[in-house]
């Protein structure tokens, strides 16, 4: 067996060869990126001595071609002189699974028209109940009245109106009810054929005009077999972490899956692909852009007004500035005239800076993710989920609750990344056991750093707190001023099996002039911490105190709140209750 090597070649405009032989192909592997995909074709076939051109035949339009990137082993002894891409215009580019999702939609239409055809012969015969019922009920002339013949003046019996109504109740139910049925067998196929027609449409947005043919120029030494491996990149395919993330209370661990949402738009299905996932952002380049000079100038209102003046009355001119060094144009001007023609000649961003021949690997500066089992995505843009990883991590549990918004606790997990991999910012849904809590979003978070989940509302901690007492009073024996003294009792009771931890805040007034004074009375200042040496009762921003309970199964705590305000008699003060 000899093997040939790698190559990464540049796009090469090449005659047409003799010994011109189309590769049949397969998709054997993806590896997506936030903004595109490089896909790896496999195809074999026999190859004569001699230079030989192997064309890989209807591929995507949007193919990179100095993405191209060929390998080849097998029996024949075979050296790679080049490759090279040429975009073929066409009225379509064929796709099999165009053709499948037509059959289906015509499959569709026909059983449409047969339910309506059913619909049709159900209306007929509800038509016909109801005009024999209204011959059989009508007026019929008695005997005298000029009426003639064997049924002048015969009335139906008692018993042949029930029959008639009887027959006609069943007759006209069954028909409703079938009637029904059809309205909903026509409203579902209604929704298969939408989604379907979706698919369509996308897969035809897709196909555009034209399409790619690559051809692989080898010069082989002896006949034999060859294996060839083409990769490209093409855009159109991207991926985003998603999580689930559920809460073993009783564990005290967080169960967390990870999962790609994986979406192909490149106008090839990729059916049971060995697929990669790479953080890596080729769109972004391989280093950092360059910073423009932050330039402060004087402006020169009279000059550039002229200046403009003239561009407008004079297109030629503006055009011959723009050929002129910019140094010989005032500095107001040349500023404004150096950013637009940059901003001009920049253009769009470069598709082509993804390096083919770097090897997909995890390392310093990306991740990628290889799914242990193969996958099909089809080309519809539709979203394809795959399990990346799943892990245990410990959590640590705590409560947090804010009595004087809301009488609830809410419960929250604290863990750390110990994986190898960062989970990357994506949607989560999270769970506390088997219930469904609540759809957020994580943050990236690196190996080793921590990060939170917000479990919502847990009835199991109760809160409550209550206003003791309000006491206005006139210090006007001391300083005649007028001071209001508040009183609270914050009652936490621990109603789970477990100790638990419970973190509460409460508001203290934020005093923003000098002549009030906020003391507080309960706890006293001495108890309370600051945020560099935390006690059990801390000050936090903007005047708050926040108490750390930790309270054994059953427990119940209460903590009294007192404060006073303070200020000269007579001034009007905002912000009191």
């Amino acid at each position: 067996m000899k093997t040939l090597r790698s190559f990464a070649l540049p796009f090469l405009g090449l005659p047409a060869l003799a010994l011109a032989a189309p590769v049949e192909s397969h998709i054997s592997a993806a590896t997506v990126y936030s903004d595109r995909a490089v896909v790896t074709r496999i195809g074999e076939l026999d190859v004569s001595p001699g230079e030989n051109a192997l064309v890989f035949e209807r591929l995507p339009a949007g193919l990179v071609d100095q993405s191209l990137q060929v390998s080849a082993h097998g029996t024949a002894s075979a050296t790679i002189l080049d490759v090279s891409a040429e975009t073929t215009y066409v009225d379509s580019a064929p796709n099999p699974r165009v053709k499948e999702l037509e059959d289906q939609i015509l499959d569709l239409n026909k059983q449409s028209r047969a339910l309506d055809d059913r619909a049709g012969v159900l209306g007929e015969e509800r038509d016909f109940v109801k005009r024999m019922m209204k011959s059989e009920t009508g007026t019929y002339p008695a005997a005298g009245d000029g009426a003639h013949g064997a049924d002048a003046g015969v009335r139906p019996s008692l018993e042949d109106w029930q029959k008639l109504y009887g027959y006609s109740e069943e007759t006209l139910g069954k028909i409703a009810a079938e009637l029904g049925s059809l309205d909903e067998k026509r409203s579902d196929l209604a929704e298969k054929k939408g989604a379907i027609s979706q698919q369509l449409e996308a897969l035809r947005n897709t196909q555009g005009k034209s399409i790619k043919n690559v051809t692989v120029r080898v010069n082989a030494a002896t006949a034999g077999r060859l294996e060839v491996t083409l990769k490209y990149a093409v855009p159109g395919a991207t991926w985003a972490p998603s999580y689930d993330a559920r809460l073993h209370a009783d564990d005290r661990m967080v169960e967390l899956a990870y999962y790609g949402m994986v979406r192909n738009a490149t106008g090839e299905d990729w059916d049971n692909v060995a697929l990669t996932l790479s953080t890596a952002r080729p769109g972004l380049g391989g280093g950092a852009p360059e910073l423009r000079p932050w330039v402060v100038d004087v402006r020169r209102q009279r000059e550039e007004a002229k200046d403009l003046g003239r561009y407008s009355e004079n297109s030629a001119l503006a055009g011959s500035l723009a050929k002129t060094d910019l140094k010989d144009v005032g500095p107001a001007v040349s500023v404004v005239t150096a950013q637009s023609l940059q901003d001009m000649t920049a253009g769009a961003p470069d598709m082509l800076t993804y390096d083919a021949s770097t090897s997909v690997r995890t390392n310093a500066t990306s991740a990628t993710f290889r799914i242990p089992s193969s996958v099909s995505v089809p080309s519809n843009n539709t979203m394809k989920r795959v399990s990346i990883a799943a892990t245990k991590l410990a959590a640590a549990l705590r409560y947090d609750a804010t009595p004087k918004v809301t009488d609830t606790a809410y419960l929250r997990a604290e863990a750390s990344n110990t994986t190898d991999y960062p989970f990357l910012s994506g949607a989560m849904n999270t769970f506390l056991d088997d219930t469904f809590v609540a759809t957020s979003r994580l943050k990236t978070v690196m190996p080793g750093e921590k990060f939170e989940l917000h479990l919502g509302a847990d009835e199991g901690i109760a809160v409550k707190r209550a206003l003791v007492s309000r006491f206005a009073e006139n210090t006007g024996l001391t300083d005649n001023g007028d001071r209001v003294t508040y009183e609270y009792l914050i009652t936490i009771t621990n109603n789970k099996k477990l100790p638990e931890r419970v973190v509460f805040r409460e508001p203290l007034p934020v005093s923003r002039q000098e002549k009030i004074v906020v003391k507080l009375i309960t706890p006293d200042e001495d108890s309370v911490g600051t945020k560099a040496e935390p006690k059990e009762v801390t000050r936090v921003e903007d005047g708050r105190l926040e108490w750390r309970l930790d309270l054994k199964p059953g427990e119940k705590r209460e903590i009294p709140l007192k404060f006073s305000v303070s200020y000269p008699a007579g001034l009007d003060v905002t912000g009191l209750e």
